[in-house]
């Protein structure tokens, strides 16, 4: 029906928007975990501590490591959004609808440009 056709021409604008968003969201993401990371990090700091050791560069070290392993966790559940939408967009487009197509692109243009 044309309400239908409409509606999921409406779906699948929203699903491109949310794409570009995404992509856009991984890449703030990648450039704050940059910018986290010490500028150098030195041999002492990264070496494990010996047992009874209360050396400061062990306390550097986890700060950097949790630092790090909460962007990697971020930027994997983006990746894995990303990649669900993105599949679910070509499904769309693969019905070889014009109308749909054209929804995709629309949606892909206004994320990308928002």
């Amino acid at each position: 029906s044309p309400a239908g056709m409409v509606l999921s021409v409406l779906v699948i604008l929203l699903l491109s928007v949310l794409y570009e968003a995404l992509k856009m969201g991984k890449a703030v993401l990648l450039r704050r975990a940059l910018l986290a990371l010490p500028r150098s990090l030195s041999q002492e700091a990264l070496t494990e501590p010996q047992e009874g050791d209360t050396d400061p560069a062990q306390g550097r070290f986890l700060t950097f490591f949790h630092r790090w392993f909460r962007y990697h966790v971020g930027q994997t559940l983006f990746h894995v959004m990303q990649v669900v939408l993105g599949y679910m967009v070509m499904l769309a487009v693969m019905s070889y609808n014009a109308w749909i197509f054209l929804g995709a692109i629309a949606g892909s243009t206004l994320g990308y440009f928002l």
